[in-house]
């Protein structure tokens, strides 16, 4: 499906939707599933049999297009991608208009920049999702490849005078989830150049008491490791569904 000439961005967004072929459910969970940098709509389908995921466990999946390099979030700058606004005012409406949603059991998580934008989703949003999940998460920005140039061009240039690059980043905000109980699962490769902002978060999850399941595991930032680690977000998020 598409979203022709959306309000918040500059351009159509693509989405690719699975629906359980048979379900015996009136109303069906949700899972937004985002992309990494430089990705498309399509990428997570060439890393997961969505339609098997969807079949087995009863979600119905959406796979939205981040457009390469918005990471997920409102720019300060106005003249650039209002991709947060998009997010909550145009996409989630519309997959709620035109499929049977059962709002009270939607779920976030990506990878990379996906699991960046699904954890900031959450703890901006979280009266909106049951749960997030990140893997391979810029969890927090100041370790991004990309902070000098494309989160640069949405929050502004990389240095210490520009406090949005903590203000921005999940593990800065994890008190917003404090008593509220989410279902929280984040994991990254122990090769991977972003491990240590997993560390961090679960660092940060343990100080506030915030109850969360962390996987440590061998793997990179690749698509490889992706492709794997996914399927256990399916299963814990088909784990803690509200009834």
């Amino acid at each position: 499906m598409t979203i022709s000439s959306p309000k918040n961005l500059k351009q159509t967004d693509s989405v690719l939707v699975y629906k359980p072929q048979q379900s015996f459910l009136e109303k069906l969970p949700v899972v937004y599933l985002l992309h990494g940098h430089n990705a498309n709509y399509k990428s997570w389908s060439k890393l997961a049999d969505l339609q098997k995921l969807a079949n087995q466990y009863q979600f119905i999946v959406v796979c939205p297009d981040g457009l390469k390099k918005s990471w997920y979030l409102n720019s300060p700058n106005k003249d650039s991608l209002q991709y947060e606004s998009f997010f909550l005012e145009e996409l989630m409406p519309t997959i709620n208009r035109k499929y049977n949603v059962d709002q009270n059991n939607i779920f976030v998580t990506g990878a990379s920049m996906g699991g960046f934008g699904a954890m900031y989703m959450m703890i901006k949003h979280p009266q909106l999702f049951a749960g997030a999940g990140s893997t391979s998460g810029v969890l927090n920005l100041h370790y991004s490849a990309f902070r000098k140039t494309t989160i640069a061009y949405l929050i502004g240039s990389y240095d210490e005078k520009n406090k949005l690059y903590d203000e921005y980043s999940p593990v800065n905000n994890l008190q917003s989830l404090q008593g509220l109980n989410k279902a929280l699962i984040f994991d990254t490769g122990t090769e991977d150049y972003l491990y240590i902002t997993s560390k961090q978060f679960r660092q940060k999850c343990d100080d506030l008491k915030i109850k969360a399941t962390y996987v440590a595991q061998p793997g990179g930032h690749t698509g490889g490791y992706w492709s794997k680690s996914i399927l256990k977000h399916f299963e814990f998020f088909s784990e803690h569904l509200k009834k």
